[in-house]
């Protein structure tokens, strides 16, 4: 889907004369890196060895024991294109021509990379267990590089994953610091006003080439629109700023929309490129307008409302087109134009309404229908977290439908797979797509208080633990102890735009020890931090997602249950309703939850969460239980007394304030 691949495609592999020398010379391997992870994260750390950075198209040189021996991202085709001195077909000449004449060169180079790309994809030695300081001085330093006009990091491009949303809103959970919650709310405002949220058809872009988060690479993925979508709910709880919960809605439909199968999984992504009607392939074309189209889409007062709100000007932002941003409130647009905003609002939904279905005529951007578990498994934990959060059942019903194709199309025989196409599952699954997934299930578990997705969660850990799992240094590997051989097994240590397997691993192990009381969970949870807790140490941007399983391992979980009477169907008791309206606010990011039912349902799941055990609907009326490493609060039918229950605030790693 990325747009520079595209262009590497189009100027040098249907290049003939590139083609036909490639042909006679190399053997060609294309790999989809999407559903071969393992083997990218080989060739790309060889790559940034060598070129001191990474990034797609990717290609490398190797010898037949698959070692690499040169390599780099984008090569235009011949000398001088683009501004390069040397093109894709003198490289390939020349690196023929040393492959034959100089074997030593060759020999000696390939094994001093592959010898660095052990090292590269392994963490650094264990060390001390993180304290809360780890916590402070990460926040610190992302203060430093703030950009407080425009949010994100200072400088261009701008990746959403480059400022740790959820883990700042934690720490301000922690501090009260209102500049780190700044940092939060000035980056999640000029990320949803840019252009790189898609102003009509709702969703993100990949990233914003500028500093202004205005103008995208187009390529829209789905792991993005999850890591997304759970940020800015998150901040809705923690702000109640009602535009946060509305991005968040934004996200889910797009994705329910546009990016759904029909059996209810979600596809993988959509692609930067799209047709215009002149027949070629240009990035963006079908998300930029001109103030001809917006005026032929909409009616007189919708048109001018949405050239002023969206910035559409004649000379336009891109390519002499409009990408479509908002970079003022509406209400502040609504007073120039002489309007009310209650008006602005009404013709600013129905406008957007006509502009989706005036693209919609367009030739869209090819999508990726490939269904891949790992990023399923992020975009379930979104809808299940905003169906528990926003009390909405549709959003849960979306995430237990995508959950259950998963578990009947790519679970056999207590084995997971990575990918599915055309009815078939492909490649056996790696740590992320277990970790991914278990995570997944544990937040559909407390969406729906079905144990049959707790159970689950528990079985796909005691896969990792059988074949993923280090049980001497701790952590876990990309691959299966019965996969393939490669260079090299890597131990992922780095969160870049997804999170890395071992960081949400990591935490679900905590939230299992939460829900079980097993021992064994903390224990692992232990040992595979102090496995990274060195890289953490030298370099916590790396481990970004990790410090969040850092901060649990830091607080004490609050356990909350609460106990209705058997037979209560959900919405008939005032009493569970306003218990659950307090829980749906409060930011309580370490926590588990089990609402369930008095009698059967109760002694089956009490089997699997000790937690359970003594726990009753008292004078049979719904009561809840707030507890901490299993002791408890007095039990409570009171919305008022169980919110400040839940509220109470923590020191991380000391007692209660």
């Amino acid at each position: 889907t990325c747009h520079w691949c595209h262009v590497m495609e189009e100027e040098s592999f249907e290049d003939e004369e590139i083609a036909r020398f490639l042909n006679e010379r190399y053997v060609i391997i294309k790999v989809d890196r999407e559903e071969r992870p393992d083997v990218d994260a080989i060739y790309m750390s060889a790559v940034q060895a060598l070129t001191g950075r990474g990034g797609w198209p990717m290609t490398v040189w190797l010898t037949p024991e698959r070692k690499p021996f040169h390599g780099g991202t984008y090569f235009p085709a011949r000398d001088g294109d683009r501004g390069a001195r040397y093109g894709f077909l003198t490289l390939l000449t020349e690196l023929e021509k040393i492959y034959r004449q100089q074997p030593d060169k060759v020999a000696q180079s390939s094994e001093q990379l592959t010898q660095l790309i052990g090292q590269r994809l392994a963490p650094r030695p264990a060390g001390d267990l993180p304290s809360a300081a780890l916590l402070d001085t990460t926040a610190a330093r992302y203060g430093e590089q703030f950009d407080p006009r425009f949010g994100g990091l200072s400088g261009a491009p701008k990746f959403p994953s480059s400022l740790p949303l959820r883990l700042l809103l934690r720490h301000y959970r922690n501090s009260s610091d209102a500049a780190v919650l700044n940092m939060v709310t000035v980056t999640l405002n000029g990320m949803a006003g840019g252009g790189m949220h898609d102003q009509v058809g709702g969703g993100f872009h990949r990233y914003s080439t500028d500093e202004r988060w205005l103008v995208p690479h187009f390529e829209k993925m789905l792991y993005d629109n999850a890591l997304l979508a759970m940020a800015y709910l998150e901040a809705w709880q923690v702000t109640g700023d009602a535009e946060f919960k509305r991005v968040t809605e934004d996200i889910l439909r797009y994705v329910k929309r546009d990016m759904s199968s029909s059996e209810g999984a979600f596809y993988s992504a959509t692609d930067a490129d799209s047709p215009t009607p002149a027949g070629r392939r240009e990035e963006g074309w079908f998300f930029t307008w001109t103030p001809e189209e917006i005026n032929q889409a909409l009616d007189p007062r919708e048109a001018r409302l949405a050239r002023a709100y969206y910035h559409i000007a004649e000379q336009g932002n891109f390519e002499g087109r409009s990408i479509l941003y908002a970079p003022e409130p509406l209400g502040l647009v609504a007073r120039r134009l002489e309007m009310s905003e209650t008006e602005a609002q009404a013709l600013l939904t129905s406008a957007r309404d006509k502009l989706y279905q005036a693209r919609l005529q367009r030739p869209p951007p090819i999508r990726d229908e490939k269904i891949l578990t790992a990023w399923n498994g992020l975009m379930i934990s979104a809808y299940a977290r905003a169906g528990l959060v926003l009390g909405n059942p549709a959003y849960t019903e979306s995430a237990s439908m995508a959950a259950d194709f998963l578990l009947r199309e790519l679970y056999r025989d207590g084995r997971l797979y990575r990918s599915y196409k055309d009815g078939q599952a492909r490649h056996m699954a790696y740590l992320d797509d277990h970790a991914f997934l278990a995570a997944a299930l544990l937040d559909l578990y407390e969406a729906t208080f079905d144990i049959r997705w707790l159970q689950q969660a528990i079985a796909l850990d005691k896969t990792l633990e059988a074949y993923y799992e280090d049980r001497q240094a701790g952590g876990f590997f990309m691959t299966a102890n019965d996969h393939e051989t490669l260079l090299t097994r890597e131990k992922p240590a780095y969160d870049g735009a997804e999170p890395s397997g071992n960081s949400v691993a990591l935490l679900n192990l905590m939230r299992l020890h939460e829900f079980t009381t097993d021992d064994r969970y903390r224990q692992r949870a232990d040992r595979a931090l102090a496995a990274f807790s060195g890289t953490l140490q030298a370099h916590p941007f790396a481990l970004s997602e990790m410090l969040l399983a850092v901060d649990f391992h830091l607080d004490t979980a609050k356990e909350i249950i609460i106990v209705t009477p058997e037979g209560e169907k959900p919405g008939a008791n005032p009493v569970t309703d306003s218990l659950l309206a307090e829980l749906r606010r409060a930011f309580l990011p370490n926590r588990v939850i089990v609402v369930v039912a008095q009698g059967k349902a109760l002694e089956q799941q009490a089997e699997t969460i000790p937690l359970l055990n003594y726990k009753r609907a008292l004078n049979n009326q719904t009561t809840a239980y707030v507890c901490e490493q299993g002791i408890c609060e007095l039990p409570t039918q009171d919305a008022a007394v169980f919110a400040r229950q839940i509220a109470k605030p923590k020191l991380l790693g000391g007692p209660a304030n």
